[in-house]
């Protein structure tokens, strides 16, 4: 995918596409020396990384205004919302050479990010309208690690691959949530699990 049709499925600016722009680059250079990202997917970035991160703007309620990024890694795809114009994002990683790489992604990209270089669960965040988190952990697994963020009105939007209904299913078990499965852009066979009221089921609490 070029970066003309990136921008234009994710209806951005051209200096937005500029900045989107800056952060490639600066990942393909950092990418050389720690691992941020699998190397595979830098053959097709705007799609991979861009489109696919910067289509869960339209996923968040219209007033969202606090958002966090779990497990953040290279910064996806909390960075690349903060660039689209997330109003607040937080971003927790606690790899420490990650958290730096996030520091000065968003130098370059002024993207008003805050980052965490801290685990999940010490992660002292503010009251959040939305939660994400890309590739971390399997949906029961994710669940229990932003638990301590999903308060009843918080939305937690979570991309997934094919075995988005399964996890789903197998989640069930322990929270109780109103779940939207909504088609991937990037992937037709991957989903973005979109969940609302998230608790833990009385059976399954600790």
């Amino acid at each position: 995918m070029t970066r003309a049709a990136a921008c234009a499925a994710l209806g951005v600016s051209r200096e937005t596409g500029d900045r989107l722009a800056a952060y490639l680059e600066l990942l393909g250079h950092w990418q050389r020396r720690i691992n941020l990202v699998a190397a595979s997917t830098l053959a097709d970035p705007w799609r991979r990384h861009i489109l696919d991160s910067g289509q869960l703007v339209r996923l968040a309620p219209p007033a969202a205004r606090v958002w966090a990024d779990l497990g953040s890694g290279a910064g996806l795809p909390g960075l690349v919302l903060s660039i689209l114009g997330a109003p607040e994002m937080h971003l927790v990683e606690s790899d420490q050479r990650k958290a730096v790489f996030l520091r000065e992604a968003a130098r370059i990209t002024a993207a008003p990010v805050t980052v965490h270089a801290t685990r999940i669960e010490t992660a002292a965040l503010p009251a959040l309208d939305v939660v994400t988190a890309r590739a971390l952990a399997p949906l029961d697994r994710l669940l229990s690690l932003a638990a301590p963020h999903l308060g009843t009105d918080v939305t937690a939007i979570f991309p997934k691959g094919r075995q988005a209904q399964r996890e789903l299913t197998e989640a069930r078990a322990h929270w109780h949530m109103t779940a939207e499965i909504v088609p991937s852009l990037s992937d037709p066979q991957a989903s973005i699990l979109v969940l609302r009221g998230v608790s833990r089921a009385r059976s399954a609490a600790v």
